[in-house]
């Protein structure tokens, strides 16, 4: 198969351009496109057969649930059943944006798509791109980050076409995304909701409407949840680059890091600007924002993961920032994918 690339103005979307990737998703295809968390590979989230190819292509597990993404937030009532009128009003505040609601699943919905749970991950981007391919299909559409499964999550076509060249039809290519990290993912089924999975919505603007949200150890990246997944980035390891990650935690993580780097010179850095001022004689670093300006940091952390994984080096080291706002987000995916955590 041959994947055709096509760059797409973010914007203003050229409607021809749309509907022949809305005609792929109408014939059971898998088409990438953007959205404003991170590429997402999408399948007309009523159609069993076309769900079934992104568990294939992504080498997914099949008891991993996907998110259902609408054009609008009425249509919420065309995926999900039994919905709490603080869903709605949550809708109506943050609607279209990175926030995904789990609720009771409609039988529009496809038993793939929620893994054979009676919810579903339902969220309205807000990428023109995206929002205006949902319609133009007229179907939801189920969407997970358009990587192969455990790999670092796609915030630009290439790295899309770096994992699935020649395996999808289609990719839409509207340049970088803009968060850099997954949406927020919060169980509206229990009471109080529970946070699944922190994105680039801050869960403490939520929480400002609705009071208190249980954070487990599991949303802030630690341990493994051993029960059924609700939501995309529960259960399995994500976002690794395929080299060995090392995450340094701590006040004294200066010191470790520099300890790290005399056993192993080959190291690459990934660090924020005020940290690297300490390695400043380091060939292999990027520098992936600053401490002051966390969503610099989400924007960066994927793309900056996968390019440090082409370079020269062995290992790569990082360090860990605020769990503050979307800093949360950033921590669970760093835990995540780290092959090694060092508490310093």
């Amino acid at each position: 198969m041959k994947t055709k690339v096509i760059k797409v103005n973010p914007f203003h979307p050229d409607q021809e351009i749309i509907k022949e990737a809305s005609d792929l998703i109408l014939k059971g295809e898998l088409v990438a496109f953007p959205t404003e968390t991170v590429y997402g590979l999408g399948a007309d989230a009523t159609n069993s057969n076309a769900v079934r190819k992104i568990f294939l292509v992504k080498g997914r597990p099949p008891d991993n649930p996907l998110i259902v993404h609408i054009a609008r937030h009425e249509e919420i009532n065309e995926v999900a059943i039994k919905i709490p009128e603080r869903v709605y009003e949550l809708a109506k505040r943050f609607w279209p944006g990175p926030l995904t609601f789990i609720l009771y699943r409609s039988q529009k919905i496809v038993d793939e798509v929620s893994a054979g749970l009676d919810t579903v991950a339902v969220r309205c981007p807000s990428h023109p791109v995206a929002n205006m391919l949902i319609i133009q299909s007229g179907k939801p559409i189920a969407a997970p980050s358009a990587n192969k499964s455990g790999r670092p999550s796609p915030t630009r076509a290439d790295h899309v076409l770096e994992d699935f060249k020649g395996e999808i039809p289609l990719i839409l290519d509207a340049g970088p995304t803009l968060y850099g990290v997954e949406s927020t993912v919060i169980d509206m089924t229990k009471d109080p909701p529970v946070l699944l999975r922190p994105g680039a919505m801050p869960i403490e603007e939520v929480e400002k409407y609705i009071g208190e949200i249980v954070i487990p150890d599991f949303a802030r990246g630690y341990g493994k949840y051993e029960g059924k997944a609700l939501s995309p980035g529960m259960k399995y390891r994500h976002y690794s680059p395929n080299k060995p990650l090392i995450l340094v935690e701590g006040e004294n993580k200066v010191a470790v890091i520099k300890d790290l780097l005399k056993e192993n010179p080959r190291s690459g850095l990934v660090l924020t600007k005020e940290t690297a001022t300490h390695f400043k004689d380091h060939k292999e670093m990027i520098i992936i924002g600053s401490k002051e300006n966390l969503y610099e940091v989400a924007y960066n952390l994927f793309s900056s993961l996968r390019a440090m994984d082409k370079r020269n080096v062995e290992i790569i080291i990082t360090e860990d920032v605020s769990e503050v706002g979307i800093g949360l987000a950033v921590m669970n995916r760093l835990r995540k994918a780290a092959s090694k955590n060092i508490r310093a």
